[in-house]
């Protein structure tokens, strides 16, 4: 009887060990910020309630799922413009406004967990979404170059970044002033060589190049 009972026992753990496994996630993440996160207390001071109000937050899916459906090998991006500057300690930046771009190679169903998981991710800052938006989608990140990593949503939005260098400090004492805006695993930052949003939803689109402003990383939940 007793052998009964712990054999049941551990059919039970076992089975919510596989549920639990069944419903991590994890990936690819990049952001990038109209606001330098890599720089110093003067550079921040300088840009605070002038810049950063906007941000681009992307993950691509290496395995799992979100509400029991599988997301493996899809991506899902964020294009937001918040009330002021993201990330400042002092004045809050909402009420923000999100458009959604989807990997228009999810089914309905994994359009909806998309949706969702970003949700979940980006907390406040994705609560009002204008717009949900079905488009290619192509999420890519460096093995070999730290801080490299590429991103394409269609005619809608596009990143590239490099690691940060030598040539990146420019007063010398740099620090990664403001963290990612959600939740990961691993992060850097990095310099986005490209960051673009041109799509509806904002009222706002913008090209910026050059700019401390990116990060890096993976994210699992």
């Amino acid at each position: 009887m007793r052998f009964a009972k712990l054999m049941i026992a551990a059919c039970v753990v076992g089975f919510f060990s596989l549920s639990m496994a069944a419903q991590e996630i994890r990936g690819d993440y990049l952001e990038t910020r109209s606001a330098d996160v890599y720089t110093g207390q003067c550079f921040a001071n300088s840009e605070v309630n002038l810049v950063g109000n906007e941000a681009i937050l992307a993950w691509h899916v290496q395995s799992g799922g979100w509400d029991g459906v599988p997301l493996q090998g899809l991506t899902v991006a964020a294009a937001v413009r918040a009330n002021g500057t993201l990330g400042d300690p002092y004045e809050s930046p909402y009420p923000a406004k999100a458009v959604l771009l989807i990997d228009d190679q999810a089914s309905e169903q994994q359009r909806a967990a998309l949706v969702h998981f970003a949700q979940r991710m980006g907390g406040e800052l994705l609560k009002n979404v204008a717009q949900v938006i079905p488009t290619q989608m192509e999420l890519v990140v460096s093995a070999e170059h730290h801080g490299a990593a590429m991103l394409r949503a269609g005619k809608f939005a596009t990143i590239q970044t490099r690691g940060i260098g030598g040539q990146d400090h420019l007063c010398g004492n740099e620090v990664t002033f403001y963290p990612p805006l959600t939740e990961t695993a691993h992060s850097m930052p990095a310099v986005a060589l490209t960051d673009s949003y041109s799509g509806p939803g904002l009222g706002v689109s913008w090209d910026l190049h050059g700019k401390r402003s990116a990060f890096v990383g993976t994210f699992a939940r």
